[in-house]
């Protein structure tokens, strides 16, 4: 998402009498760039709070007096005239009955003056009395042009403070940026900087550096696993149906597909019995068709506190988006998808499977998703409806010359010679997998 796009939207809440913006993130320092602009557009003050501060007006301007104290902090507000508050961290402090009662009055007062208090933090549990009052917004990853501006800045600061030698073309930048995407900006100034710094220049060979840091912070995350296009030189056995659909469907990809309006292909659902490769096609997908694999296993969605499953299928779906086009590999979705369980779960797989249902029939990035599944009949029928997925694959035990194919996989790659060997008299009944070199 742009920075224009991102201060258009806060600007119509705004002026639309909202007088509570919640905003979730970690990049609290893209929300105070974001707020500062979007409140010089509006001709509006504004203040930034913390416990440890108190209230200070921007830019420059001391503190008042006492503020730090929440209470205090909310009888100041109602005293100001009208303007855009920050208040960092305050989610934790409406637990406490006063404090939520004040804020309560604050935020009516505010809806009839156009003043807005915005709340930010990692994680925002709000009471229920004040939950239904804010409107929650949603701050995407920083998008390319965000992404450039961070590189440029720190590329002029390289050259001038450390002598980094710049060695990028115009393409070997817009290379670099598709590998940054997915990052926050903080990530990708410190990817970048360590990169420069290493060996005193930045270069095309760095962008490798950049997607290796970049699955190591996906796999922190604990919600998707990366596999970048270079490392990916995974081999497939049979599947020739499979393989055929995938050659007319990558046609969907391409600037001609774009330029005439036609819709990139949506994903598919391969399901069939353990074993058989149906996690083997996920990888070789993307290694066909020359794109990111981002795998999403099912149990890693799910959270004790309540919220926090939704939450992480929405964090787990910006990413794949932010870096799209991208594969999504979502491994055993009958995990997170089934609904036999009725409400045994709270319905927390209804709610699930009804978020996914919706992002899957409207999304408008480049994300072509890959579910596999051992139990179709778990599976809810809405899922399996015409236009979910292009096309549903199924994978049985493979044939003898689907065997043959995947011997012949094999003995090359331990440096054998397939023509030497009768096939016929050979046995096996699973498909055989292995990476090329290994």
């Amino acid at each position: 998402m742009s920075l224009s796009t991102s201060i258009h939207d806060i600007k119509t809440l705004v002026l639309s009498f909202h007088s509570v913006i919640v905003i979730e993130t970690v990049e609290e320092d893209r929300v105070i760039s974001l707020l500062r602009s979007t409140a010089a557009q509006l001709e509006m003050p504004f203040f930034e709070w913390s416990v440890t501060r108190g209230l200070a007006r921007f830019p420059g301007t001391t503190s008042l007096y006492g503020t730090g104290d929440p209470l205090i902090l909310l009888k100041s507000l109602e005293e100001l005239g009208e303007g855009m508050f920050l208040l960092k961290d305050f989610g934790k402090f409406l637990n406490d009955p006063a404090v939520a009662r004040g804020f309560r009055e604050v935020s009516q007062r505010f809806a009839k003056k156009r003043s807005t208090i915005v709340i930010t933090g990692e994680t925002i549990h709000l009471p229920a009395e004040i939950e239904h009052a804010v409107v929650h917004y949603e701050l995407k990853l920083p998008g390319c042009d965000e992404l450039r501006r961070v590189v440029d800045a720190l590329v002029r600061s390289l050259r001038t403070s450390s002598g980094v030698e710049i060695q990028l073309s115009s393409e070997d930048m817009a290379e670099l940026l598709r590998a940054l995407s997915g990052m926050t900006l903080n990530q990708a100034r410190q990817t970048i900087a360590f990169a420069a710094l290493k060996d005193g220049r930045l270069s095309p060979e760095d962008v490798k550096d950049v997607l290796e840091r970049k699955a190591q912070m996906i796999r922190e995350g604990g919600l998707l696993e990366y596999f970048p296009v270079e490392d990916n030189r995974f081999q497939l056995g049979g599947f020739g149906r499979l393989k055929r659909w995938l050659e007319r469907a990558k046609i969907g990809f391409t600037r001609e597909a774009q330029e005439l309006n036609l819709p990139a292909p949506k994903g598919i659902l391969i399901v069939g019995v353990q074993g058989c490769g149906k996690s083997l096609a996920a990888k070789v997908i993307a290694r066909q068709w020359k794109l990111p694999l981002l795998k999403l296993d099912s149990g890693r969605l799910f959270d004790k506190y309540i919220g926090e499953s939704e939450k992480n299928f929405r964090k787990a779906i910006s990413l794949a988006e932010s870096m799209a086009p991208v594969i999504l590999w979502i491994d055993e979705v009958e995990k997170a998808m089934s609904t036999s369980g009725g409400e045994a779960d709270g319905g927390l797989s209804r709610r699930l499977f009804g978020a996914f249902l919706t992002w899957l029939q409207e999304k408008q990035h480049e994300v072509f998703v890959i579910a596999t599944a051992n139990d179709l009949s778990i599976l809810p029928p809405e899922l399996l409806r015409k236009g979910r997925f292009d096309e549903i694959f199924f994978v049985d035990l493979p044939n003898a010359d689907e065997r043959r194919q995947i011997f012949k996989i094999h003995l090359k790659l331990r440096k054998q010679d397939p023509k030497k060997i009768r096939f016929a008299a050979a046995g096996g009944s699973h498909r055989g997998f292995q990476r090329s070199g290994d």
